[in-house]
């Protein structure tokens, strides 16, 4: 007779232990044995994983099913086995890209990088331009309005005025949010205006993660009052473009895709050709400059300046 199983989702998981949050409590668990079968090459579970565990007694359990993922967020790490596939967060519902629109100046490339990733693992992001108090409004937009020009939604949040915080927590309610963006953006203090103390406690997770090694990670979400979840993600940065093709990669900036079945060349650089559509839409303005020196710069590398000339 099959074991009774209770259906739940990990929250936690460090050195092959994983907190999993039932209907009926929280229990600490371990992967059954036959999960772990064959060449490990990637997370078997991880945060975010919907389960099926076995209640072993003392809140204690052993996870037998891991349900199939909707979506997660992966990047490759470097073994001594070779590339090991780790999972940051399964089943994410958003991405919060949390950018300062000053202090640190924001740096729009790297925010480039981050919405490629999304695209390509069709995650929906909401953009978040946080230190609105430190330049205005009208500034703020000047610097991220391209972004609400391409069909993204960008939220001005000021931590310290209180501005955008009531909408920015009614955004996260009732899902699992996944917030990342470089340090010094002020993320912490959003999520302490959000929930006191939030902030505090993911900081003191996303610190340890960042100075462990791989085997000593500790990732965790963490539950919101009223509903729902969010997890920092500090090495999204490293995040590499490890399974996208360079060809396929203005397939992944929403202005540019319905443009390249319009050049003359099926192989358009998008650099020097005739009859570009692409970057005839950047000379007529429909097409910000910015971005399509971002695609260039990510697409070719060190390699542009040699395909310009």
């Amino acid at each position: 007779m099959s074991q009774e199983t209770l259906a739940g989702s990990i929250t936690r998981s460090q050195s092959g232990f994983f907190n999993v949050h039932t209907d009926q409590g929280d229990f600490v668990c371990r992967l059954r044995g036959r999960l772990k079968r064959g060449p490990k090459t990637g997370d078997i579970a991880a945060v975010g994983d919907v389960v099926q565990i076995s209640d072993q007694g003392n809140r204690t359990g052993m996870i037998e099913r891991i349900e199939p993922r909707e979506s997660a967020l992966v990047r490759l790490a470097p073994t001594p086995r070779g590339m090991y596939r780790q999972v940051l967060v399964a089943n994410p519902d958003q991405i919060v890209l949390v950018f300062a629109c000053a202090d640190p100046k924001p740096k729009r490339r790297l925010l480039d990088r981050f919405l490629v990733v999304c695209e390509k693992q069709q995650i929906p992001v909401l953009i978040v331009a946080n230190k609105v108090d430190l330049v205005g409004l009208q500034a703020a937009e000047e610097i991220f309005s391209l972004y609400t020009d391409i069909g993204y939604d960008v939220l001005y949040t000021s931590a310290e005025g209180g501005r955008g915080v009531a909408e920015l927590k009614e955004r996260l309610l009732g899902k699992l949010s996944c917030l990342a963006g470089p340090s010094g953006v002020g993320k912490s203090s959003l999520l302490n205006a959000i929930q006191p103390e939030l902030g505090l406690r993911v900081r003191a997770v996303s610190n340890q993660t960042a100075k462990g090694r791989h085997t000593t990670v500790v990732r965790e979400m963490f539950p919101l009052d009223e509903g729902g979840f969010v997890v920092d993600l500090p090495g999204l940065r490293m995040l590499a473009m490890w399974d996208m093709e360079p060809e396929e990669l203005d397939g992944y900036f929403p202005e540019l895709s319905p443009l390249v079945r319009n050049c003359q060349f099926s192989n358009c650089t998008h650099v020097h050709e005739p009859g570009c559509a692409v970057r005839e839409a950047v000379e007529k303005g429909q097409v910000h400059e910015a971005r399509y020196q971002s695609y260039l710069r990510m697409r070719y590398g060190d390699e542009l300046e040699e395909l310009q000339e």
